[in-house]
């Protein structure tokens, strides 16, 4: 199933991201956490991007969207990089994406590896021409509140946002982003650029000190300075800082679907505890919001 008809459905989707474990890792831990993270029934599940094998049926993010939707009946999102693959590479995936049966992909660039041979493609928006072309799939692509890390300023960050979505793009997750009025004030400057498709809002809930501070210096995210105190203030209670980072998160959700977000995208940081606390917190509301019965 298309992603395109949960969107037909609900007003605001709530969705999760999972990561597969490193190359020769041992798999029980991520399906343990699927099985929990399942009982909590997300709109769809997204899966990053894992270290490939030597052929495409290695591709453990591939298997792991499969174990999704065949086991759990969830609909499935299994992220596609393009930077440091062949053409014939993303053929192969996709075909083997066909052959377990998933609909949807997450277009993306990918970070460039150093040493890498050079790739076919150096941008999303080629990517997903090439998954158009092929048909057969939803696309999604990312999107970046405060600005791609590697863009020169915000008109030409729009500007390559648009020709993911004139591309193909039918539903945009966003980066990961901690001040609200940052993601408003984008939504207004996509809008007005004829931007049009759902956008989910990327949420972290910020319960590891650490963590957050090593992934905010990675994508150029903001702390703002009631985070950053509250972060600062408990780093020594690791407890605390859980607490008040589920608490803190709550309320951006709570505040992004009185607004009329269209979706909340969930990075797990595979922590099925993290995804139920937010999903009890909100969970009221968003059947509220999407018409459901408590």
């Amino acid at each position: 199933m298309y992603l395109s008809e949960l969107f037909q459905r609900k007003k605001c989707l709530f969705s999760f991201e999972i990561f597969p474990p490193k190359k020769n890792s041992d798999t029980t831990a991520i399906y343990q956490t699927i099985a929990n993270l399942q009982r909590l029934r997300p709109d769809f599940i997204s899966v990053t991007c894992g270290a490939g094998g030597s052929s495409c049926d290695d591709n453990i993010t591939v298997k792991i969207a499969h174990h999704i939707k065949k086991e759990y009946g969830i609909e499935a999102l299994a992220h596609l990089t393009c930077v440091n693959s062949s053409r014939q590479n993303l053929e192969e995936t996709l075909a083997f994406l066909r052959e377990k049966q998933i609909d949807n992909v997450l277009a993306l660039r990918g970070d460039r590896v150093k040493d890498c041979n050079a790739s076919d493609f150096a941008y999303a928006h080629e990517l997903i021409s090439l998954v158009k072309r092929e048909g057969g799939f939803y696309i999604a692509a990312a999107c970046y509140p405060e600005g791609h890390p590697e863009s020169h300023n915000r008109a030409d960050d729009i500007r390559h946002l648009k020709e993911k979505v004139d591309a193909g793009a039918s539903h945009l997750i966003s980066q990961l982003f901690f001040a609200n009025e940052d993601f408003y004030r984008f939504m207004d400057e996509i809008r007005a650029a004829g931007i049009d498709v759902p956008v989910e809002a990327g949420i972290m809930p910020a319960v590891d000190k650490c963590l957050i501070e090593k992934i905010v210096a990675l994508c150029g995210a903001t702390l703002p300075t009631k985070l950053s105190r509250l972060l600062n203030r408990f780093e020594s209670s690791p407890a605390t800082i859980f607490d008040a980072g589920i608490a803190y998160a709550t309320e951006q959700i709570m505040d992004l679907i009185s607004a009329g977000v269209q979706g909340i995208h969930l990075y797990t940081m595979n922590n099925p505890i993290v995804a139920e606390k937010i999903t009890q917190n909100i969970g009221n509301l968003l059947k509220e919001v999407n018409g459901e019965q408590s």
